[in-house]
């Protein structure tokens, strides 16, 4: 069975008075476990596909089946619900709340989700030690680096122990010493069990993934295997 189903996916802005197409009918199925990297040059459409797939969009046209539910159909509130029980978001700007701790900061989808403050705590810890920052719980944002506050933005993601984790350009803006870090703790989170999906501009990025989607005008231009995934 499929994580995610998509069939004849379209999108589409109104900008004054011209229509901008952002998604021409895309079909793209993932299963649970796979690790697929969505690329294309700027305005391909990867933007909004990661949008849609992340439940912060809906489609114009077509279906978006994720985890067996009908995404389309869903009402705003229903889809913040998919959001923090299903979806883990990576930015490539972290997103963090720089007055807060790292635990506070993995904390906050559990806060939305109803957890109790001890439950929380016990979760936001285990996710910063499987990033490797068991040690840095009450450390702010200022006062770690770039690399370190990607894996605080990655732990909560993994905090309420999603179904899918989207990655956004999550080496974006690290060195490449950094990036290497965070693909490679990707990579140990893919190899876990975690479906992961990843949007990048960078070949060197995408060969971490065991599959690679191309996108081109707001179509898939070819979809095909890695043989080789670092």
């Amino acid at each position: 069975m499929s994580l995610i189903e998509c069939r004849a996916l379209t999108k589409t802005y109104i900008m004054g008075e011209m229509e901008v197409h952002a998604l021409s009918g895309v079909d793209l199925s993932i299963k649970p476990g796979e690790y697929v990297a969505v690329m294309g040059p700027s305005g391909s459409g990867k933007s909004t596909l990661m949008n849609m797939l992340g439940c912060l969009d809906t489609p114009t046209g077509g279906s978006y089946v994720l985890d067996g539910e009908a995404v389309e159909d869903l009402t705003d509130d229903e889809l913040a619900d998919i959001r923090n029980q299903k979806i883990g978001f990576v930015f490539q700007t972290f997103n963090l709340l720089p007055r807060a701790t790292a635990l506070a900061n993995v904390e906050l989808p559990l806060v939305y989700g109803g957890a109790t403050g001890h439950e929380r705590r016990d979760r936001a810890r285990e996710a910063l030690t499987q990033v490797g920052l068991g040690e840095r719980t009450d450390h702010r944002p200022n006062e770690m680096s770039g690399g370190e506050r990607q894996r605080v933005a990655i732990a909560r993601a993994l905090v309420g122990r999603p179904s899918l984790i989207l990655a956004d350009e999550p080496t974006g803006n690290l060195d490449s010493k950094t990036s290497y870090e965070i693909m490679e703790l990707l990579k140990d989170l893919h190899e876990q069990g975690n479906t992961i999906i990843l949007v990048t501009h960078e070949e060197e990025i995408s060969r971490y993934a065991h599959r690679v989607v191309r996108l081109r005008d707001g179509r898939i231009e070819s979809d095909t295997p890695n043989p080789d995934p670092r």
